[in-house]
This record gives C-alpha cells, structure tokens and sequence, in this order.
C-alpha cells in the first residue's frame, strides 16, 4: 500500500472508531403506550414536573445518561443532582425510580404500560417502541 492509502484507511477507521464511541441515546415507551409525548414533555417527564409516564432513569451517571439529559433536560450532572435535592428538601419531589443497565430499563419500561426510559440505541429490541432517538 501507498502512503496515501494508509492515510486514507487510517482515517477511515479513526472515524468509525469514533461513531461507533458516540452511539445513539433512544428514547422508548411500552409499546402499549396510548400517549407519544414530545422532547418537551419527556424533559418535564423526567424532571418530574409531568406525572403522565412513569420515568425509568438509568441508576449510575453514564454516558447514555450524560447524553439524555444534556440534550432533553440541558442540565448536567451537578445541576441535576442541585436539582433533586432543591425538590426533596423542599417536599416537593422525589428522584424517578433507577434501574441499573440498559437491559433493565427495557425490561422495565416492556413489563409497565406507562413506562418511559431511555437506553443506548444498541439494547433496543421488539419489546419497547422508540419514540425517537438522540444523536
């Protein structure tokens, strides 16, 4: 091979390597779901401002979790962490039920007709329907 095709493979796989680091956060319901909110509403959902779905937050702060909410709620994980803590002193909320994994957020968010969850777009499968996804 030439220098320029190592160069160019290089690059190619540098850029799939990176695609495939930054995968897609799915948004996902039960599919019996009767409702289909919109980003707007999933953020209220998961700032427990909107009590019409049952939010299934992933457990641990991770990558998926960092990508949700910075895209849907723009908090990061100390202003939701001041969040939370502003709503339980004061009474007026509690932190949604965690599920730890992927995996059980979908089994979850499958096994309740009012679930909503979000997961990496990887662990999705016929089980839960995707209400759109987060690049």
């Amino acid at each position: 091979m030439n220098r320029f095709t190592q160069k160019t493979l290089a690059a190619a796989l540098l850029s799939l390597a990176s695609a495939m680091a930054h995968a897609e956060v799915a948004v996902i319901v039960n599919p019996g779901a009767t409702k289909a909110p919109s980003q707007a509403e999933v953020a209220n959902i998961f700032l427990g401002r909107d009590k019409t779905l049952s939010g299934i937050d992933q457990k641990d702060w991770n990558p998926t979790k960092e990508k949700f909410y910075s895209a849907v709620t723009s908090k990061n994980e100390a202003q939701l962490k001041s969040y939370w803590s502003g709503l339980v002193f004061t009474g007026k909320g509690q932190p949604l039920p965690a599920e730890a994994g992927d995996s059980a957020v979908v089994a979850k968010v499958a096994a309740e007709a009012d679930a909503i969850g979000y997961v990496d777009s990887a662990a999705v499968n016929d089980s839960v329907k995707v209400l759109f996804t987060l690049p």
